[in-house]
């Protein structure tokens, strides 16, 4: 009896633990769910003042174009502020003149951009700086900033990444603190930022700083030169130019995407 007895406490005390322990794991999450969204609802309120320039319109796509082209292909499109691309009508699109796109209303040199992104399972693009439209394609002459499906993409295309290929990762040149990557999950909302000075360059995702660098310096030469940009003598040389979004036929959402002279 005594040990029937004893048994039932123990059984009982097991699973007060376990409740316990479960409901520390959803205060945890939900204390770091407000966390998240504290972070973003202040990255949105710093870019709303009258510095910053917002590239989407709330039902038009006004300064964006075709890379080499006049207008903007029709798969891309925007709806209430988020600019995206349509698979349904990317058979429509005259690849004559490139696929990806570039804000053509004002080039930059020195700035922060700001924008928002969400991307489905095994999703691939990038957001590119400096461009300058000729014989080339945008990433071959621009630095980019990746945005990928980190999480999932590995498995839907049985391949392996480089840490230079994943999220925020400066392509090909620098890669992201993974310490300090908050990954969410495909068709999440993200928020990115590019700072981009003569004297730095930072990438942030989700309101953490994902790495930084200097520019054109021997380091950044020495990357260059060894790695994938080895056999493309123009890249990282145009000091200012155009904003662009890549087009890697995979549906992509933007929003808020804002920029700030400097």
């Amino acid at each position: 009896m005594f040990k029937e007895r004893f048994s039932r406490i123990c059984i009982g005390m097991n699973k007060l633990v376990l409740l316990f322990l479960a409901l520390a794991i959803c205060a945890c999450r939900s204390e770091s769910k407000k966390n998240e969204v504290a972070t973003e609802t202040a990255e949105l309120k710093n870019v709303q003042t009258d510095e910053w320039i917002s590239l989407i319109g709330q039902h038009t796509a006004k300064g964006w174009r075709a890379y080499n082209g006049e207008t903007l292909p029709p798969q891309w499109i925007v709806e209430e502020g988020v600019l995206m691309f349509d698979t349904e009508k990317r058979l429509e699109v005259d690849r004559q003149g490139g696929i990806d796109i570039l804000y053509a209303a004002e080039e930059f040199d020195n700035f922060e951009l700001y924008w928002e992104w969400k991307i489905p399972e095994g999703g691939n693009s990038g957001v590119l700086y400096h461009v300058q439209e000729g014989p080339w394609g945008p990433p071959e002459v621009a630095p980019e900033y990746q945005l990928l499906d980190d999480l999932k993409w590995e498995e839907i295309n049985d391949a392996k990444l480089e840490s230079w290929q994943k999220t925020g990762a400066d392509y090909a040149m620098y890669v992201p603190d993974e310490n300090q990557k908050i990954i969410k999950p495909a068709l999440e909302w993200n928020s990115s930022r590019i700072i981009f000075t003569t004297e730095k360059v930072e990438h942030w995702l989700n309101g953490k700083k994902l790495l930084e660098f200097e520019p054109w310096t021997q380091d950044w030469e020495n990357r260059k030169k060894t790695g994938k940009w080895k056999d493309f003598p123009k890249y990282g040389t145009f000091k200012t130019g155009y904003i662009a979004i890549q087009d890697h036929d995979s549906p992509i959402w933007f929003r808020n995407m804002k920029i700030k002279k400097l």
